[in-house]
């Protein structure tokens, strides 16, 4: 999977936005907000909003059989974020799904759910201990889950084959020692947490998983990375909801500058197999992106430590 695993803050772009692509399918009918916060339903909500989804035929020396898909999230990242960053909603349920007769309904999904603990280390204040609200507690040594880590991110991925709710369901499982819970890594919080300017990227680099994907038939190992990424989409925004104030066969510099240059998304990333995911002699697939929350909510009036528990939720998705 090559997807630029460097650092995602901002100096250099990290998707290429060239390559096959198979095709890309609008949002579902349910999915009524979406797309860089502009949609008024999800302005409010910003850990469920998609921003795009980019599906291309992977092109690392070695991959031309698989297929990249990213779905990207939670849209104006700034990389100075903290203390909280970005972090993916506990309580929702995100989904990549490829449609690969053309009928415009899934036919196989991977759904992402994710769980985000705090580890509720404490320092010792005038005698007394008090824990940190921080996501890092000191530098980092570059492994996956560092002590210094505060808040530990992972998350699972369900294959289910048919219909999203009612098909078949299988854990995506690491094809290193099969486990099906994967370590998320934290945000880029600076240079100082990292060690270098260079030290995200090795960091980063040990959340890409070789993974069995449990799709029916399929033997063959597939990749995964969840995690922070540079904003690939380039639009003057600014200048866009300004009344369209901007010449689109202007200038950049002094005139019609990428507003997301310097912002951040968090990404689904998967490598598929392209043979595990092609129905028959039908060489076209298309895909799409949901991210969905239960249908009742109870705020809780007195929440412990953690994303998840601030309210409780029940009813479909």
């Amino acid at each position: 999977m090559k997807i630029h695993l460097d650092r995602c803050n901002c100096k250099t772009r990290r998707l290429a936005k060239t390559g096959v692509a198979l095709a890309i399918a609008a949002l579902a009918p349910l999915a009524m907000a979406s797309s860089h916060r502009e949609a008024p339903a999800i302005a409010m909500n910003p850990s469920v909003d998609g921003t795009d989804l980019y599906m291309f035929r992977s092109y690392e020396p070695g991959r031309a059989g698989y297929v990249t898909v990213l779905a990207d999230y939670i849209p104006f990242q700034d990389p100075q974020g903290g203390p909280n960053f970005f972090q993916f909603n506990p309580n929702a349920l995100y989904e990549i799904h490829i449609d690969n007769v053309g009928d415009g309904v899934e036919h196989l999904t991977f759904q992402f759910r994710f769980t985000s603990t705090s580890k509720q280390q404490a320092l010792m204040v005038g005698g007394k201990s008090v824990k940190i609200p921080l996501i890092d507690s000191g530098p980092f040594n570059g492994a996956v889950n560092p002590p210094t880590l505060n808040v530990r991110e992972t998350y699972t991925v369900t294959t289910v084959a048919g219909k999203r709710r009612t098909g078949n369901a299988v854990a995506m499982t690491n094809a290193t020692g099969g486990s099906s819970t994967f370590d998320k890594p934290v945000d880029n919080i600076g240079d100082k947490s990292f060690g270098s300017p260079t030290a995200y990227a090795a960091y980063a680099n040990q959340h890409i998983y070789n993974v069995n994907l449990g799709i029916p038939g399929c033997t063959t190992p597939g990749r995964l990375f969840v995690g922070q990424r540079k904003e690939p989409f380039y639009i003057a925004v600014g200048k866009i909801f300004d009344l369209f104030n901007f010449n689109p066969l202007g200038p950049e510099v002094g005139g019609n500058n990428n507003d997301l240059e310097g912002k951040n998304v968090s990404t689904l990333a998967l490598e598929l197999p392209i043979s595990c995911i092609t129905a028959g002699t039908e060489p076209v697939i298309g895909a799409f992106t949901t991210a969905s929350l239960r249908q009742g909510r109870l705020l809780d009036g007195s929440p412990v430590t953690g994303l998840s528990k601030s309210t409780r939720e029940g009813w479909p998705w």
